[in-house]
């Protein structure tokens, strides 16, 4: 029997960890069946493999725990999960995520999905700018606007007084013509408008 071993642990173990915990998270395993293969691998006990993912390997990879969720619940819709927990191998009915798998969560994967989620962020608050800046053109363009209104209302006033205006020296000109043609003589009459606005007619 081997013995167990206590030494620190590498950079190379915790990725190892890392990757088979996440992948029993995926597939729908447990954490102790992940720490009793990783202890079978790196010689170590299953209880070691535990306290060294608890207390420190897990606050790394937050990110990948919560994706390993989502991919196991798709997988569970799909229902086509391998129970074994081994690695499966490629094949052409395998799906995107399933070829894809092993890779997010080597070091580089996780460079590259960290890389994304900082991007999908700058994205975000371009989009929270670019918003900012349409609510204050809206803003502007709605004074503007009211301005606009302000004004038509005043030409409208301007032009109600002229039509009323124009509808009394209309009313004018008819009384005139109206007193003419009752002379019989529209060159032997005159007129004169009174204080009042009204026309009078004048006998020669």
């Amino acid at each position: 029997m081997s013995s167990n071993r206590q030494d620190a642990w590498s950079q190379d173990e915790d990725v190892l960890l890392a990757e088979v915990v996440l992948r029993y998270i995926r597939e729908g395993g447990t954490q102790l069946q992940a720490f009793e293969e990783v202890g079978r691998k790196l010689s170590r006990t299953s209880a070691a493999c535990g306290f060294r993912w608890n207390s420190f390997v897990r606050k790394q990879y937050k990110s990948g725990i919560e994706l390993a969720k989502k991919q196991r619940k798709q997988s569970k819709k799909h229902s086509h999960v391998s129970k074994t927990y081994t690695e499966p191998k490629g094949t052409k009915e395998e799906s995107a995520t399933e070829r894809v798998t092993p890779e997010v969560f080597s070091m580089d994967g996780m460079i590259k999905y960290l890389q994304k989620a900082e991007e999908a962020v700058r994205n975000e608050e371009i989009v929270r700018t670019e918003n900012s800046q349409f609510k204050e053109q809206i803003s502007q363009l709605q004074e503007k606007l009211q301005e606009a209104e302000t004004v038509l209302q005043e030409y409208e006033a301007k032009f109600n007084l002229l039509e009323e205006d124009h509808k009394s020296l209309l009313s004018i000109f008819e009384k005139a013509r109206k007193m003419a043609l009752l002379q019989g003589n529209e060159d032997k009459v005159k007129f004169q408008m009174d204080k009042n606005g009204n026309l009078q007619r004048l006998n020669k």
